[in-house]
């Protein structure tokens, strides 16, 4: 099978925090991306890079936009996945991996609202960053050929930990899976992140961008 055949790099991302060097990783021919939420309010160190996603999308408000950060390539393996032992493959099975620094947690975001910290609830998102996170999206189906679909099931945090959503794929389904999809989709995996994103209005916006 033919390994990273498309660019590489996101445009106007920032290589300040590259981890790849040191990391190494599986190169892969992506067909899938898979969004994180970073359950902080900043860039995180991500241990140096050893739970690195391929890049984090932090919120600019003065600017209303996402500043992006890309840690690994598009088609090498990223390390924000857990992976259990003799199971199936997760960070290396074609999947590019993104952060999008804020909460899916309405507990953490009123906590943050109340303590006059801005920040972002994905799950009520503005309209500007789910834009930001649609233009990648839409470069990756042009780039990567990702197709613009993903899971049904949403749902939010805390049911979406675990399985409690009953969103979780199974290791079958997850081995055929080709589009976009949650941390919490993820086999082997009990986060709950990103919840209950307006994944609708994403493909929508997608979509709208490529025209």
């Amino acid at each position: 099978m033919s390994t990273k055949t498309g660019p590489q790099r996101y445009p106007g991302a920032s290589r300040t925090h590259w981890y790849q060097d040191n990391f190494g990783g599986t190169a892969m021919e992506v067909n899938a991306v898979v969004l994180h939420t970073t359950e902080g309010r900043t860039l995180p160190g991500y241990g140096g890079g050893s739970s690195a996603p391929n890049l984090t999308a932090v919120p600019d408000f003065g600017a209303q936009k996402l500043k992006w950060y890309q840690h690994f390539d598009i088609e090498t393996s990223s390390r924000a996945l857990e992976n259990d032992p003799g199971g199936v493959q997760t960070n290396t099975l074609n999947v590019c991996q993104i952060e999008l620094v804020g909460t899916c947690d309405p507990k953490t975001h009123a906590k943050w609202k109340a303590g006059d910290h801005r920040h972002v609830y994905w799950p009520d998102a503005p309209g500007w960053a789910l834009r930001g996170v649609a233009r990648f999206l839409a470069w990756m189906h042009e780039e990567h050929d990702v197709p613009l679909r993903g899971p049904e099931l949403w749902p939010a945090y805390p049911k979406s930990y675990a399985n409690g959503g009953r969103q979780r794929m199974s290791g079958a389904r997850w081995n055929a899976f080709n589009g976009v999809c949650g941390h919490m989709h993820v086999p082997e995996n009990d986060h709950g992140d990103p919840g209950a994103i307006d994944f609708a209005s994403l493909v929508k916006y997608a979509k709208e961008h490529l025209g």
